[in-house]
């Protein structure tokens, strides 16, 4: 029986769901296999490590079937987030992307870069903003109000949890994307050498509802 769209929390049996929705929006919004000689390092940096490290701040979209086609996935705390990273996660994955092993000057290369530099995340700039999150869609979910559902919840888990304030970390070259966190209150903080990326901060409180 088919059920109603709806968002749920992460199960492990979501891992396979949640590469492809990574690989499939990882490149400016688009699908990033034609860009990537392995894409399956993307969901190991920007999904994988959530899923694994912080559950209960990981949900995504279920299309009825018991598939998620969607996600959202927060830490409270960034700074311990990178500690883990460092010492839980890292050791997990080290040798299937080791230091050196792609191309030189390859977008793999860039990757396995900020897989092995977890610190990168910790910018004085954002301490106000501890929590931060990744969130995507499958192209079709999108535009449907599902996005914005997702953020509801999460936003919704931290402030539970006294977390004051979120940021993320977009590509300035995803326009879409950009509008779409103007809209749910979102607005640019001004980092140092940002280059081709934009940091976006807001708070989780129940006045700046969505």
């Amino acid at each position: 029986m088919t059920s109603p769209p709806a968002i749920r929390r992460y199960r492990p049996d979501d891992r396979a769901a949640l590469d492809d929705i990574c690989i499939r929006t990882a490149h400016n919004g688009l699908d990033a296999r034609p860009v990537y000689a392995d894409p399956g390092i993307l969901p190991v940096i920007f999904a994988q490590p959530y899923a694994a490290l912080e559950p209960d701040l990981a949900f995504v979209l279920d299309d009825g079937r018991g598939q998620a086609v969607g996600y959202i996935l927060g830490v409270a705390d960034t700074p311990r987030f990178v500690a883990e990273f460092r010492t839980k996660w890292l050791p997990l994955v080290a040798d299937r992307y080791p230091e050196g092993s792609a191309a030189p000057g390859s977008p793999d290369e860039l990757m396995i870069r900020l897989l092995h530099d977890p610190e990168r995340m910790i910018v004085p700039e954002l301490a106000p903003y501890p929590a931060h999150l990744h969130i995507d869609l499958l192209p079709e979910w999108q535009g449907r109000g599902y996005g914005r559902e997702l953020m509801r919840t999460l936003l919704r888990a931290l402030a539970e949890r006294g977390v004051p304030a979120v940021h993320l970390v977009m590509a300035t070259a995803n326009v879409p994307a950009r509008a779409f966190y103007d809209r749910l209150g979102f607005r640019e903080i001004p980092v140092p050498d940002p280059g081709s990326i934009a940091c976006l901060g807001r708070t989780t409180g129940e006045r700046e509802r969505l």
